[in-house]
């Protein structure tokens, strides 16, 4: 058993590894044995791009073979880039040094209030403002009690005020060389430029020194100097204390809100557009816009009320417009040229206030020209401006434009013209709307056609004149009215409706839309019938035959709408509800209201029409399945 048979391969795998073993032995002696390979040199300034390549190694002998030094490098790949080139394809996101290079760096998030106070050199531009404030305060101060006491002259008040802006301007130039007294610097010119204005406000209205044209253009002289350097120097603050610095000031001296206030404030918003448009600064947008439109409104409301003479009314009336036209173009400009800043749009909403308050200063013709005018500046803007401008100027536009358009019709007519009027304009809109698929019109028009069908139903087409049996029948011009007001409330409401589905206003109130303006149509169609017939008919007969013509209408109707709506689905459905509103007016109003032959010739006629439009419908239906089923015969018929 100790003996290994001749089958065995263990004596024949060890004796082949005795000789592996033997002829390593002998190769490493050999290796050992050559002299070490010299490494090329390169100089030092070279690149890695210019470094020579290494000398190809000599063909290895099949006994000796290279050692690991001699072995020449392994060429890279075909298609890849010379070493210190950029690949010219986007590296993958997945590979780490695509990572590496470009890491995900988070938005910081905003300082608060408290933050920035916290921050180096806070306090001492809080105390520079407001030692700016507190001396443009003192000198308008001074100025009004000199001019109270007579200490010295008007000139020379002028003078010293001229003198104090200047150097306190000159000063603040003079300090902004150096970059650690900016903020001075800015106080200081701010605070210059605005004694400057108030000087020259002064000397105008309160001291009457100066004639008005002199004395404006003077003041547009000051303030865009003003506004030039705070431009030249990027500050937006010094802009800022300017406009306001002046705005405020002003009141003061013209002896509270007259026309010159509102003609300075003017002044000031035209001084202050170049750079408003140049720059995208929010702060001076609305220290540009606010005070101009706040001081026209004061003035108007001051001059409506007679609390104190204001100026003509009329020279009012025309800078209230100017100053909503002016901030109206400023602002959607501003808009246009900077579409991130929404700033404009919150101004854009103000600009017509001044305008809007004229109906109580002028007369109701007077008010409607000039509220008039601005609509249709305000409608252009919301039409023209769809395609062009920011989607919130063209809204902000257009609600304006419906609100100013409501005023001029409530303050240029009364009675029965004015409903006739608003479902007129109700009606126009619902056709625009649905011309140019506008949502913002579908609800202007809502808006108008809701208005007029109250102040409709509330005088020239009450329910009770409809509904109610006449005792003494009523005036021929009430029911003229009422006739003409009629049709109007049922074309505006199937206009609506059409609109508000062809734009998709009312995709989450669809049932409601349906509803509301469905009775709004039957309203008015129920008006367009009766009131025509009770017009040649007088008195109550004229009444019975009215609302038995009413039923057999509705039912008229709905026939023709289930036919046209074999294949349309909207269609089919109102006529079907229509034949709805039809039974139960029969039921409802017809068997209780009505007596003798228009009873039963409500009953008959609708009657009638239900089996002729049964009847027809049927016979449509199976036709068109028939067609379906079979198209070839009916090609061939």
């Amino acid at each position: 058993m100790g003996t290994p048979s001749a089958t065995d391969p263990l004596p024949r795998i060890a004796d082949a590894l005795g000789e592996i073993a033997d002829r390593l032995s002998t190769l490493g002696a050999e290796l050992r044995a050559l002299p070490p390979a010299q490494p090329p040199e390169v100089s030092p300034e070279a690149s890695p791009e210019q470094a020579p390549e290494p000398p190809p190694a000599p063909e290895p002998t099949p006994v000796t073979p290279p050692t690991a030094a001699q072995e020449p490098p392994m060429p890279p790949p075909p298609g890849t880039p010379p070493p210190g080139l950029v690949p010219p394809f986007p590296m993958p996101r997945w590979q780490p040094h695509y990572q590496q290079q470009h890491p995900y760096q988070p938005r910081p998030p905003k300082p608060s209030l408290a933050d920035k106070l916290a921050k180096d050199g806070a306090g001492s531009k809080v105390l520079a403002w407001i030692g700016g404030a507190v001396t443009l305060l003192g000198v308008v101060l001074l100025l009004v009690l000199a001019i109270q006491r007579g200490w010295v002259g008007p000139v020379p008040r002028v003078v010293l005020g001229a003198a104090l802006g200047g150097t306190l301007a000159g000063l603040g130039v003079w300090l902004h060389r150096n970059p650690a007294a900016r903020t001075g610097a800015f106080a200081l010119a701010a605070t210059g430029v605005a004694v400057l204005y108030a000087d020259i406000v002064a000397a105008t209205t309160f001291l009457e020194l100066l004639p008005s044209w002199a004395g404006l253009l003077l003041g547009l002289v000051v303030a865009v100097g003003g506004l030039a350097l705070a431009g030249y120097w990027k500050a937006q603050g010094l802009a800022v204390f300017v406009l306001l610095g002046c705005a405020v000031c002003a009141p003061v001296l013209t002896s509270g809100f007259t026309v010159s206030l509102m003609t300075f404030l003017l002044i000031l918003a035209v001084a202050a557009a170049p750079i408003q448009l140049s720059r995208e600064w929010p702060g001076v947008v609305l220290a540009a816009g606010l005070p101009p439109i706040a001081g026209s409104a004061l003035t108007v409301s001051f001059a409506a009320g007679a609390w104190f003479e204001t100026g003509p009314s009329l020279g009012v009336a025309v800078l209230a417009l100017l100053t909503s036209l002016l901030v109206l173009a400023t602002a959607t400009a501003t808009t246009a040229l900077h579409r991130a800043d929404v700033t404009p749009i919150a101004l854009l909403a103000v600009a017509p206030l001044p305008t809007m308050l004229l109906p109580f200063l002028l007369d109701r013709p007077l008010a409607a020209a000039f509220t008039g005018g601005l609509t249709v500046v305000l409608t252009g803007l919301w039409i023209g401006g769809r395609k062009r401008l920011p989607s919130g100027v063209a809204m902000t536009a257009g609600v304006l434009a419906s609100v100013l358009a409501f005023e001029t019709t409530a303050v240029a007519l009364s009675g029965e013209s004015q409903v006739i009027v608003v479902l007129a304009e109700a009606i126009a809109l619902a056709a625009v709307a649905i011309r140019l698929k506008s949502k913002g019109m579908v609800a202007a028009g809502a808006a108008f056609g809701v208005a007029g069908l109250l102040t409709a139903m509330a005088g020239a087409a009450s329910p009770i004149l409809l509904l109610r049996v006449p005792r003494t029948g009523p005036a021929t011009d009430v029911l003229i009215t009422a006739a003409a007001v009629s049709p109007l409330i049922a074309l505006a409401a199937v206009l609506l409706a059409v609109a508000a589905f062809r734009t998709e206003a009312a995709k989450s109130v669809t049932p409601l839309v349906a509803v509301v303006a469905g009775m709004a149509v039957l309203y008015g169609a129920a008006g367009t019938v009766l009131y025509p017939v009770r017009l040649l008919v007088d008195g109550e007969l004229g009444f019975l035959i009215g609302h038995a013509l009413i039923t057999v209408s509705w039912t008229v109707a709905a026939l023709v709408l289930l036919l046209r709506g074999l294949r349309r689905k909207a269609l089919r459905i109102t006529g079907l509800v229509l034949v709805a509103a039809a039974l139960a007016k029969l039921v409802l109003f017809d068997l209780s209201s009505l007596d003798g032959m228009a009873r039963v010739g409500a009953f008959l006629g609708a009657g009638l029409v239900l089996l002729a439009a049964g009847t027809r419908y049927a016979r449509l239906v199976s036709a068109t399945r028939s067609a379906q089923d079979d198209p070839t015969g009916s090609m061939r018929m």
